[in-house]
């Protein structure tokens, strides 16, 4: 880790030279960690689709969240939470930031499994075959991932990504920070409406709004299988079945 240390930007002397020249993303507002959730979103994808061309020797673009362009909000969220919560701990030792990212990062993995379950009746992931699991939302050992990448992520990840937005000009930084945000708010709407009628689908629903007519026309359950492949529906409840 002191490698690391020795070569990572000072964060505190970047958000000075930030805040002297009045930057649009100082500090940790909302300019700094919409970036930090955008890049983190995307980033996921990468080291997602890098570690299955690792442990299985075959490539594909893995963890896609959401309907347009490779993004995950879990990733996101998890990004974004890191930087909230785990700043403080940057002159710290790095077990504590281990078990910080250990308890961050397995509560955001298990808050959005289960709100993926109540709010859809889906699952992108089961841990259940996998040792020492937590109702097959979390396990040891992707906890112990979260930690390690916890400790890159304070040490180094985190502020190289505060380097490169501080870097982005604030004419164009403002603009460009509401077009993306107004892209992700209209991709994650569009998203759980997609994946709502593309459950309803699989249970038997007819669509009964003009809005599903359009998603059973424009999202079938093909395209939704390509995009989400790893997306598996939960039985009807009791009182769930179809009409007729």
């Amino acid at each position: 880790m002191k490698k690391w240390r020795h070569k990572a930007p000072d964060i505190d002397k970047l958000e000075a030279e930030a805040k002297r020249h009045n930057h649009f993303a100082i500090g940790q507002g909302f300019y700094k960690m919409f970036w930090v959730f955008f890049i983190g979103s995307f980033a996921g994808i990468v080291i997602e689709t890098i570690w299955n061309l690792i442990t299985r020797w075959e490539f594909r673009i893995c963890g896609i969240g959401l309907l347009y362009g490779p993004f995950n909000l879990v990733y996101g969220c998890g990004a974004l939470v890191l930087a909230l919560s785990l700043n403080w701990l940057k002159g710290k030792r790095d077990i504590y930031i281990l078990m910080g990212g250990f308890v961050i990062g397995s509560a955001v993995e298990y808050v959005s499994s289960w709100l993926q379950e109540v709010c859809f009746g889906v699952t992108s992931w089961d841990y259940s075959n996998v040792p020492f699991n937590l109702q097959g939302r979390i396990n040891l050992l992707f906890s112990l991932l979260w930690g390690m990448l916890a400790i890159v992520w304070v040490k180094d990840i985190y502020p190289r990504l505060v380097s490169v937005i501080l870097k982005i000009p604030s004419k164009i930084g403002r603009p460009l920070t509401w077009v993306l945000a107004v892209f992700m708010l209209f991709n994650i709407v569009m998203s759980g409406l997609a994946v709502g009628r593309w459950e309803q689908r699989v249970k038997g629903f007819p669509p009964s709004t003009a809005i599903g007519e359009y998603l059973d026309e424009h999202y079938p359950d093909q395209r939704m299988h390509d995009i989400f492949p790893g997306m598996n529906f939960l039985p009807p409840k009791k009182g769930e079945e179809p009409p007729g």
